[in-house]
Formats: structure tokens, sequence, C-alpha cells
């Protein structure tokens, strides 16, 4: 498929976060005039954004906000060819503490990006979570896996992404829904297990860990951005839900092993 934003403008919620900020630079490179919406701060934060070269920072239109804010949203998709919707509150444990704050930003927040949607007649990339199938009840885990809402988090997201599912059904909204799975790579939060894997490895004598026989498919970043890229371009994607991930999956002790590993080898290196 050839990837042309070309003169596009396109919306990013969620534009300082770790799969997004990357989207917001991956967009640019490909011609898009990008509109980055972020959660308003005292300090006007712009998240991962600020790691991006200036250039791409200069180029970008900073619009800050809060997706519970309908007017918010509605003036933010004015003219978009694309709503790319990452943003959400996700942490899990943050949703046990704090359910009402996750369900409104998550649901509600998603109910305003499609009213949005309907408003302008844009096309929409909704951004799910692996973490809607539960625990997994049959591997590999596709599409049609059961929906099990585990904690307040996986509950918001599947409501989600069921309202995307009816606004596509019922008001012909053009929405695609992707499910990332476990994506690494640069910018990601140092809490997240190869993060933390690797400082452990580099810090200390020993690791410690939960569960190693948990087993999950880690995705790098750039190829998760492409998909959400694909989805936004695919005209047969529309109506549809995309599990976004690698393919293959990998125990935590295997990938304990592969990081010490590697580490391993670039010590050997770096010696004289």
């Amino acid at each position: 498929m050839t990837l042309n934003f070309e003169n596009k403008q396109e919306l990013v919620t969620g534009a300082g976060g770790f799969i997004g900020s990357e989207l917001v630079k991956q967009l640019q490179l490909q011609g898009a005039q990008v509109r980055a919406f972020l959660r308003y701060t005292s300090q006007a934060e712009k998240g991962l954004l600020k790691y991006l070269t200036q250039s791409t920072q200069d180029a970008l239109e900073l619009v800050f906000g809060d997706l519970r804010d309908t007017d918010a949203v509605q003036c933010a998709a004015q003219d978009v060819d694309i709503i790319f919707h990452l943003g959400a509150l996700i942490s899990i444990p943050y949703s046990y503490v704090h359910p009402v704050e996750v369900v409104q930003s998550n649901v509600i927040g998603t109910l305003n990006v499609l009213q949005a949607c309907r408003a302008v007649g844009c096309r929409l990339v909704h951004t799910s979570t692996s973490e809607v199938y539960g625990t997994a009840q049959v591997v590999p885990i596709d599409e049609g896996h059961p929906l099990q809402g585990q904690s307040p988090y996986s509950a918001s997201k599947i409501g989600a992404d069921k309202l995307v599912e009816s606004y596509y059904r019922a008001f012909d909204v053009k929405a695609v829904t992707v499910r990332p799975f476990n994506t690494y790579g640069p910018g990601q939060s140092a809490r997240a297990v190869i993060p933390t894997i690797i400082t452990q490895a580099l810090t200390r004598d020993e690791i410690h860990l939960g569960n190693l026989d948990a087993r999950r498919d880690f995705t790098y970043l750039s190829d998760t951005v492409d998909g959400f890229i694909r989805a936004g371009l695919a005209d047969e994607a529309v109506g549809e839900t995309i599990n976004l991930g690698y393919g293959e999956d990998i125990s935590i002790g295997e990938l304990v092993n592969l990081v010490v590993a590697l580490v391993l080898s670039l010590i050997h290196i770096s010696e004289p």
C-alpha cells in the first residue's frame, strides 16, 4: 500500500503519549498537517512531543483540552480528514482507585470524539487494547476472542469499543478499531516490563520480577504506528476491529534471558 497523507489534516488525541508522539512524527514525515490534542495542565506539558525535532514541533498545531469537554473536542476536529483517537487514561491500577474518572475519560471521551466525527464527516481510527480480552481462553488471541472486563480500565475500553461499533452501524461513521499488543520501544515508561528488565540487568546482580511463565506478544513501536497509519488509509478496514501484534509470543523468562545475553555481549564489546 502506498502511504500518502500529503496535504491532509489529521487530528491525534493523546498525541503526547508513547505511541501518539511517534504517530505524530510519522504522519508529518508523510506530508500530513497534524493537529495534536493534549490534555491541559498548568505547565502546558507536551509529553513526549518535546523530544521531537524542533522543526517537527514547529510544524505542529497544538490544541490543549480534555476529551470529556464536548466543545473542546468539536473545535479540535474542525476540517480534519482523520481522527487518530489514542487519548485515554490507561493505568489498570489507577482504574481500581479512580474508576469514575477512567470511565468518563475513556467512554465519554470516546463518545465526544464520535460525535465530532459524525458532525465533521471524517474517518476515525480508534485505539482499543488487548486488555479487553482479559485472560486468554485460547491462543493465539484473535479478534473473535470473548471480551472480558477484568478491571475498570478494560471495561471502559470495551464500552468505548462498543460505542464505536454502534456509531459505525447506526450513523455510518467511518471507523476502524485497532487493538495494539504490548508495544515497546524508545520513550516507553520505565515501569513497562522490557525497560524494567533492561534497567535491572544494567544495574543489579539479580533481576526481580513476577510471573516468569506469562507469555506476551511484543510489537516494536514503529510497527504499531505503521498499523495505525494503514488502518487510516485502507477503505476495506472501515467497520473492522484489527489486532496489532507481532504474531508470536515469548515468556517473560525467555525475555529476561534474551535481554541479559544482549547486555553481556555489549559489555564484552566495550571492554578494552
